[in-house]
């Protein structure tokens, strides 16, 4: 093993916690005007670093979470739009690597406490997702792609079914549903287990974090750790309610905070917070539903600069924090520029453990080890990267440049797919050197450049992959996508 990159205690210890729908603006110390104060992540980003250009690479939850864990962009796999729900298959091809499977077989402990989304198989009486068998084994879960343990929900706060899952069964049989409990919100209609409020959720999965920690902490351990918050139903427990000064959505940023000091605080009781690295994201920007609007009025955009929200393929969709901490290896209070993308993080943790990628294997993830240990480089990581918002719309970026394959948002925000005004390119091209906001269009000013951008897009889906290797194949053809149907022939 290459000592560089290396822990001088042998494999360092990895916990990656991705937040649900936090926008780069929610974090101060990437917002000098933040109305929140992140103390937690703050003091992360003081004793690692922190990237200022970081992407994940859709706009959208269930895709993102594909691409950190196969290393591969989400639009290869079976779903082109959209996101999964609590019920659905599994998104994950079988037999395909990802993080955990890999880090399994160099002998880590591998454990995924939190918010799946990635899809998992049902036990059915019948061809109706109602008759679901509660008492039957779940088959395709996390357990069954490289995770030694799990334990969490299947989908969003608002998708049912609303019950805890240990490994691969219910830990409670779900109540029947009840008039009373429908009226305290929509998001609570779907079976609901004896033992689970939506309320407590953060909290649980966080104290079963913690406890991993303490009993896997004598050999190396992988914690992928997927919050289910600030992700809507908001709602901050009451020890957080009105503590940010702004609104519910705010008091959950800084819960979600106050999680990631909880899980640092016990890497340092246990004495294993040097030798240890983490990783603190989200999957997508803010979403509309944390009543931005109000924020905008109190002073706070989760957006901070960037134009749009969760689902878009504006920046405000797929511009995300990204704090490292690894006191062994990455030197305290750094800060980079260098755009990376969450699909990386395979690349990256094979680098450090200097472990071969198969061909087959993360196919668009490259390693950015080099940038969290302050090395000087040569060229960009990265040639491009590939962003995808929640109705398949593509947008691809190199150095200055982004090329977005359609003329709306591609999402949520104005102007909405069927919205754009009569006359407007059918492609956005902005030079986010000097215009990061994303207002003027000048495609028809650069031709040449929305020709090299459209023609390497084309080449990274036909080849299968954006990386050096052997052409791979997409899952489902990709051939129907819209915003790709006059590219790939």
């Amino acid at each position: 093993m290459n000592t560089q990159h290396s822990s001088s205690k042998g494999k360092p210890n990895i916990i990656y916690i991705l937040a649900d729908d936090m926008g780069y603006g929610d974090v101060s110390c990437l917002n000098e005007n933040s109305k929140l104060n992140t103390v937690h992540l703050d003091q992360l980003a003081s004793r690692g670093i922190a990237f200022t250009d970081a992407h994940s690479s859709s706009a959208v939850c269930t895709p993102s979470r594909y691409s950190i864990l196969t290393g591969r962009y989400n639009w290869r796999s079976e779903l082109k739009d959209g996101v999964l729900g609590g019920y659905s298959r599994p998104l994950i091809e079988k037999g395909r690597m990802t993080v955990a499977s890999m880090l399994q077989e160099v002998g880590y402990q591998t454990a995924c406490i939190g918010k799946w989304h990635l899809g998992m198989e049902w036990s059915l009486n019948s061809d109706d997702i109602s008759d679901i068998d509660y008492t039957k084994p779940i088959a395709n879960g996390p357990t069954a792609y490289g995770f030694d343990y799990y334990y969490g929900i299947s989908a969003s706060l608002d998708m049912p079914p609303y019950v805890y899952i240990e490994n691969d069964r219910v830990t409670a049989l779900p109540n029947r549903i009840t008039k009373s409990e429908t009226e305290l919100g929509w998001w609570r209609e779907g079976p609901t287990g004896k033992d689970f409020t939506h309320e407590e959720v953060l909290p649980r999965c966080t104290e079963k974090v913690l406890e991993w920690i303490d009993q896997a902490k004598d050999d190396p351990f992988f914690i992928y750790f997927p919050l289910p918050a600030p992700h809507t139903p908001v709602l901050p427990t009451a020890a957080f309610q009105g503590k940010s000064g702004t609104n519910d959505y705010g008091d959950f940023v800084l819960m979600c905070d106050d999680v990631v000091g909880q899980v640092v605080q016990k890497l340092e009781e246990c004495g294993i917070a040097d030798n240890t690295i983490v990783v603190f994201t989200s999957d997508n920007g803010c979403s509309p539903s944390a009543n931005v609007k109000e924020l905008a009025m109190l002073g706070h955009h989760p957006s901070y600069v960037f134009r749009g929200y969760k689902a878009d393929i504006y920046e405000g969709g797929h511009r995300i924090p990204l704090i490292i901490q690894w006191p062994e290896q990455i030197a305290s209070g750094l800060t980079s520029d260098e755009p990376v993308c969450l699909v990386d993080l395979m690349a990256t943790v094979a680098d450090i453990l200097q472990l071969p990628l198969p061909e087959h294997a993360g196919e668009d993830s490259v390693s950015s080890l080099p940038v969290w240990l302050g090395q000087e480089l040569e060229g960009p990581l990265r040639e491009a990267i590939v962003h995808h918002s929640i109705n398949g719309s593509f947008s691809i970026r190199k150095g200055k440049w982004k090329l977005e394959l359609c003329p709306d948002s591609g999402g949520w925000s104005y102007p909405m797919p069927g919205e754009t005004p009569q006359g407007a390119p059918a492609v956005q091209l902005y030079d986010l050197s000097e215009d990061v906001g994303e207002q003027l269009n000048v495609c028809e000013a650069h031709p040449d450049i929305v020709q090299e951008l459209t023609q390497l897009l084309s080449t990274y889906v036909k080849n299968g992959r954006s990386t050096c290797g052997t052409p791979q194949p997409n899952a489902g053809g990709m051939e129907w996508v819209h915003s790709l149907e006059w590219l790939v022939k």
